[in-house]
């Protein structure tokens, strides 16, 4: 798992820009190989193999990993991608 960052919130008297980070999270099934989970980080997420490597063992001994952070418009086409990969991803 990633160590995740805190939210900025926003308050009424600040005029600070607020930062939302959002993290596209791979969660563990038991149907699809540890080698067609790391083509799908490395094709969809552009990692390189030794971290979508990592990331598949973390969804798969821990549940549930972090794999890429960023805004939602970024996350969203590639958690799409996953998703029609018959993978389970969301957008946290």
């Amino acid at each position: 798992m990633t160590i995740r960052e805190p939210k900025k919130i926003p308050t009424s008297d600040s005029n600070e820009e607020v930062l939302k980070e959002n993290y596209l999270t791979l969660h563990n099934d038991d149907v699809h190989t540890f080698d067609y989970v790391i083509d799908a980080l490395i094709e969809i997420c552009e990692h390189e193999y030794e971290q979508a490597t990592q990331c598949t063992f973390l969804v798969h001994y821990k549940g549930k990993c972090d794999v890429k952070k960023g805004s939602f418009e970024k996350l969203k086409p590639m958690k799409d991608a996953l998703i029609e990969r018959e993978l389970n991803a969301t957008i946290d």
